[in-house]
């Protein structure tokens, strides 16, 4: 297959300076996009703030012969949000495609959250997310073509401790994602989202509590995490990029090596009239067998 290349396109990239964004901003200026490399520097949990690591990647594009450029701005409110969009626009004229990789993370168990952790990872994952999409949204209407990749994560599914504000602020960039591509397709826009399998900052926080309630030992939990790099993690959103990409509202797992679909489906279920609560009881086999689901789907976008 000839190689997807993004010549002449403009791409956002949030939360790129480092781990998995910094792959995804790499990847797409080797393949000839013009990168903005948007992070504010902040520590895992959201404090502080540095141009260092969005400066240093736009420098090892630069190096490598690509064009970027830096943006210190937080996604987290709309003005920053803005910016972002605005520095594509004065930089390169136009934005082709968006990636929302700016994340943070502050594990800990549900009794434990008090309402302003969960704030806090709502105001970075979902409005984060949302905000930049708004800002970007018009002028790819306009244009009549665009790229949104947001990020999701299998937390958002349920299945580890710990994530519980992480994994529903992630469940609400699902749907954000979902309705998006609704909307998207009529103005050409594709809106997707990746769910990466990566050893990160984020998630080397993590990690060790995780080898613990799962009782696992720490030298398989390393082995694990060497398997999870993050470049690996950056061919997908390459992909979901790029104008040859026909998917609207999927859900990619991505990393170690592979990529898969997470879909939302509609078990055949049981049809009854009246329904009572003991139908549902006697018969929750079948509405529980999922062997003949179907998948819900979004607008397609025309090719």
């Amino acid at each position: 297959m000839k190689e997807l290349r993004f010549d002449g396109r403009a791409v956002v990239v949030t939360g790129a300076g480092r781990g998995i964004g910094r792959s995804h901003a790499l990847l797409l200026a080797a393949k000839g996009a013009r990168v903005v490399v948007a992070d504010y520097g902040v520590g895992i949990g959201g404090d502080g703030c540095s141009s260092s690591p969005a400066q240093d990647v736009v420098g090892e594009i630069s190096e490598n012969g690509g064009e970027a450029v830096a943006c210190y701005a937080s996604v987290a409110g709309q003005d920053g949000a803005a910016s972002i969009v605005a520095t594509a626009l004065d930089a390169f004229g136009r934005i082709d495609a968006v990636i929302n990789n700016a994340g943070i993370h502050d594990p800990a168990m549900f009794e434990d959250l008090s309402v302003e952790q969960f704030r806090a990872m709502m105001s970075v994952h979902f409005f984060g997310t949302l905000f930049v999409n708004r800002a970007a949204w018009p002028h790819m209407a306009r244009a009549g073509y665009g790229r949104i990749v947001n990020t999701v994560s299998e937390a958002m599914l349920g299945g580890i401790p710990e994530l519980t504000s992480y994994g529903a602020a992630k469940g609400a960039v699902f749907g954000l994602t979902r309705n998006m591509a609704t909307e998207g397709a009529a103005h050409g826009i594709a809106v997707n989202a990746i769910a990466p399998r990566a050893y990160t900052r984020m998630s080397a926080s993590h990690s060790d509590a995780l080898a613990a309630r799962l009782s696992m030992p720490k030298e398989i939990m390393a082995e694990i995490n060497a398997a999870m790099p993050p470049e690996m993690c950056a061919p997908a959103a390459a992909f979901l990029c790029h104008e040859r990409c026909p998917l609207n509202g999927e859900i990619l797992q991505i990393g170690m090596g592979g990529v898969s679909r997470i879909a939302v489906v509609h078990t055949t279920g049981i049809s009854r009239s009246p329904l009572t609560a003991e139908d549902i009881a006697a018969n929750l086999d079948a509405i529980m067998d999922t062997s003949d689901a179907r998948v819900t789907t979004t607008t397609s976008i025309s090719q």
